[in-house]
């Protein structure tokens, strides 16, 4: 009989990290772009991981994903994987951002723990693809390059001039897996335009596919400082469950630097490594600002994209994102409007790009808008501030079944509750009570206490604080089940 065809062994890789401040105000520091639904119903975090486990197939031994993310963010990865059916994941978490090389690597170590050589194929979390057949098709065409020992990258032949991305040079004109010339950074806009004129341009992905020992004997030659930093780090991690987490002081002296400028630029013109790139037409965009978002949004007759609760008249080319209430637009063309309760943002669309001029103002003049939504996301649920004044401020506040906030207790506010739905198990003092729809109670200023949901719905109340300082950071907790305390 033929000898069977050997098994690739492919880990997938997301680098979850990015603050996605050019869509502000629906991205904020504390919830990025990838973690929202921008259009369907999985959020672009959870479409990615679905892509990359469907790369499993005769032939292909995909392990579970590795996620590479914000330490802050690690209660809302793992709810979001668990919706999306993956409770399997691992996730590598950054004590401190330190850009996407620092981060491939810990995946690529992360991959060799047990002896084992796998093809990493590796995506950002927050991109839009379209025609999900051809991306995987193209994956497997790059993990095939690079089981041979090359870095493999997609790269997307432009349909107009972009100068928001990256670009590739390739020296051939066809093929599966083309050698690269050389990578361009992101040009102006008359640049651009002769890229695409001259043709053999291609936008840079940000995906890749190369082995784990590939990756790491570049990274040791054009970036040993990087492999020297995060080897350390690696080595002194603790592990929680499904978190693996460096050394936190070793990690924050790695020295921050993209994949592109740390290796793959450097690449071509060394002469011992050999880049590929895997040309893929399945839709993508990055969704880097509201008008990639607008491009691949459905369109009305007039190629306006609307999402909520939005009347136009007289519009065009017009991207309307509505949230929390009516927006209603008359005679705009060419324009993004998104509304959140807390903000509304206007722009001309060719200028979304210049969005994080904003998230920058905001962080400056010490506003948390940059960070926070008015919902807040906790690991346990989330609240809403509803209403505030002095002395005073309103929360909606929804836990999960069978969570619990941590024991608590407060300097300089006291609190009412009301129970709206579900049932709620109160700790207020020495006394628990279970409390059941309409029933309330009143934790006094210093009074330890705990709020829980036994049930198996969630859990909803109003609170009301009133007291002289109102501030988050006005909380003493005895016992999390988070790790808070």
């Amino acid at each position: 009989m033929p000898a069977s065809e050997p098994t690739l062994d492919i880990q997938p890789v997301i680098i979850a990290g990015g603050s996605g401040t050019r869509l502000w105000p629906l991205s904020r520091a504390q919830y990025p772009k990838q973690f929202l639904a921008l259009h369907g119903p999985r959020s672009l975090f959870q479409q990615a991981a679905l892509r990359l486990q469907a790369l499993a197939g005769p032939g292909c031994n995909v392990a579970p994903v590795c996620v590479v993310g914000n330490e802050e963010h690690r209660f809302l990865m793992l709810d979001q994987l668990a919706a999306a059916a993956m409770p399997d994941a691992s996730l590598l978490l950054e004590p401190a951002g330190r850009n996407t090389a620092p981060a491939m690597t810990l995946a690529a170590l992360a991959a060799q723990r047990d002896g084992r050589d796998p093809v990493l194929v590796v995506t950002p979390a927050d991109q839009s693809i379209g025609d999900e057949a051809a991306f995987t098709a193209a994956l497997h065409r790059a993990a095939a390059a690079a089981a041979g020992g090359a870095f493999a990258i997609l790269g997307v032949l432009p349909d107009r001039p972009e100068t928001g991305y990256g670009y590739v040079r390739c020296r051939a004109a066809a093929g599966d897996a083309l050698p690269v010339e050389r990578f361009v950074e992101k040009p102006d806009a008359a640049t651009a335009r002769r890229y695409v004129e001259e043709g053999g341009y291609y936008w840079n992905s940000g995906m890749f596919v190369v082995r784990a020992s590939v990756w790491l004997q570049a990274l040791a030659q054009f970036r040993p400082d990087i492999a020297a930093a995060v080897q350390p780090a690696w080595d002194a991690r603790s592990t929680d469950g499904c978190f693996v987490r460096p050394e936190r002081e070793r990690f924050e002296a790695v020295p921050a630097e993209s994949v592109d400028y740390a290796v793959l630029e450097r690449c071509p013109q060394s002469g011992r490594f050999d880049v590929r790139m895997v040309p893929l037409a399945a839709g993508w965009s990055d969704l880097g600002a509201w008008d990639a978002v607008w491009q691949v949004s459905p369109k009305d007759a007039d190629g306006n994209a609307a999402v909520g609760d939005v009347l136009l008249h007289g519009s065009r080319d017009t991207l309307v994102h509505a949230t929390s209430r009516l927006v209603g637009a008359i005679g705009l063309q060419g324009v993004v409007v998104v509304e959140t309760p807390d903000a509304v943002l206007v722009a001309e669309r060719g200028r979304s790009q210049e969005v994080k001029q904003i998230v920058e103002a905001l962080h400056k003049s010490g506003r948390s808008e940059h960070a926070l939504h008015r919902r807040v996301h906790r690991p346990w649920g989330w609240y809403d501030s509803i209403d505030q004044g002095p002395r005073f401020q309103v929360k909606r506040i929804l836990v999960k079944p069978g969570a619990s906030l941590s024991l608590q207790k407060h300097h300089h506010r006291a609190e009412h509750w009301i129970v709206v739905s579900g049932t709620a198990e109160v700790t207020n003092g020495e006394q628990v009570i279970l409390l059941t729809e309409n029933q309330s109670t009143y934790i006094p200023l210093g009074q330890v206490h705990r709020l829980a949901n036994p049930g198996k719905v969630p859990l909803e109340i109003i609170e009301v604080q009133s007291g002289s300082y109102l501030g988050e950071d006005d909380i003493v907790r005895y016992d999390d089940h988070y790790g808070r305390s």
